[in-house]
Formats: C-alpha cells, structure tokens, sequence
C-alpha cells in the first residue's frame, strides 16, 4: 500500500522510482476512497479491487442476463500493487500464465465474497474497463478474456467529451504507475489507450469459479500470448 514501515525503506525498493510510486499509491488511495472503491479479498496475490454501481443502460449478455438501467453491478479494478511486475524486455510466456492464473485466483475470491454477502444478491453482472490499444490487440485480448467467460461489450458510440477527459486522465495515471514501477516497461502507445468494456454474468462466475468449480479447467483458464 502507499504506506511502508521503516524496514521497508530501508530495504532496496523493487521500484524504479519509489518516491513516485510512494506518491502515486497515496493519490490511488485517495481517489479509491472517494469512488468507494474496496478490497473484497485479503489474498496478497489478488489483483482486482471492486466497486457497486448503477449501469445506465439495458444490455443482455449471451447467456440471458439481462441487466436494467439503474441496477447494480459490480465493478474490477486493477489492484495496482499486487500486479505481477512485466519483465524488462516485456511481456514473456511465463509472466503472461502467472497473469492469468492471478485473474483466475482473483475470480474465485469474488465468487466466494459475493455468495458471503446476501446485501449483493441483485447483483447480475460483473463488469471492468480493460485498457487495449490498437483493433488487433482489442480482438486478441477479448478473446484471452473469453476463456473467463467475459465477452466484450459494445459501448456506446460516441463517448462525451468528458469521458474522453476522463480516460486520457487515466492514461496519464497508468504511465505514471508503470514509470514509476517499472519504468522499462513502458511503452509509446500507453496515453492513448483505448479501452474494452467487457462484462461477466453472476450465473456464469459461479459456474466457472464457485467453490463447487475450484481446480476444474475452466478455473484455471490458461492461454499462452
């Protein structure tokens, strides 16, 4: 988290710049804070963080959930710390597999927190903003996704202009993390990422992910890039 203790510090920082990083962690936390955005799980090796809200609009997803304007759904966001560190030369087979099994992990405790909160029955779907780049790599990685059980979704078609403000901020904060994380790591095309809504059934997850499922195939989906 944006806080360490002195051992810590004193200890060789596995970031590239530790005092970006130390800032950027503090300001993560202060905008989580203001977006009701929480851990739902305690596993070090967890790298989503989840937030409620209202969809705005009626989508029906392939396996017949359909979700209405106004109800809840749940929210992924990238628990930025707990991301596996992307080697120096880039994204490998092996860093890609330790990626996916960390997502697989990361769904099975979301499964098992939402079956522990009766307060979330209504929630139907689960959703996320993945940052992509380029057509191709939208395709490629809507289809890695696919084998979590989440399918694209399509957006509307001509986002506000505050929206688009609104991503190119996040753009900006996602350079400055990968900068100050990792900064060999980044690459020319991260400010003008787009991005792939994709959404998730609750019926699905537990399939796919519920504790009945822990160790089937399907939760513990693997693709190499």
């Amino acid at each position: 988290m944006a806080v360490w203790d002195a051992a810590e510090r004193g200890a060789r920082s596995p970031h590239s710049h530790p005092w970006l990083a130390e800032l950027l962690f503090a300001f993560d936390a202060h905008l989580r804070r203001r977006l009701a955005v929480f851990e739902y799980s305690g596993d070090p090796s967890c790298v989503f963080r989840l937030d409620i809200f209202r969809w705005p609009r009626r989508l029906a997803l392939r396996d017949g959930t359909c979700v209405e304007p106004g109800q809840r759904v749940a929210r992924l966001h990238f628990w930025n710390e707990h991301l596996p560190p992307m080697p120096q030369d880039g994204a490998t087979i092996a860093w890609a597999r330790r990626m996916q099994r960390a997502i697989a992990g990361a769904l099975r405790e979301l499964a098992r927190y939402l079956a522990s909160r009766s307060d979330l029955d209504d929630i139907a779907m689960i959703c996320a903003d993945v940052p992509s780049g380029t057509g191709p790599q939208h395709e490629q990685l809507a289809r890695i996704i696919a084998h979590y059980g989440f399918e694209a979704i399509t957006p509307p078609e001509r986002p506000s202009i505050r929206e688009r403000w609104r991503r190119l901020g996040e753009n900006v904060l996602i350079s400055l993390f990968v900068f100050a994380q990792n900064a060999a790591a980044l690459r020319p095309d991260t400010l003008s990422r787009i991005r792939l809504p994709v959404g998730l059934s609750r019926r699905t997850l537990e399939q796919r992910f519920g504790s009945e499922n822990v160790g089937s195939p399907a939760s513990e989906a693997v693709e190499s890039p």
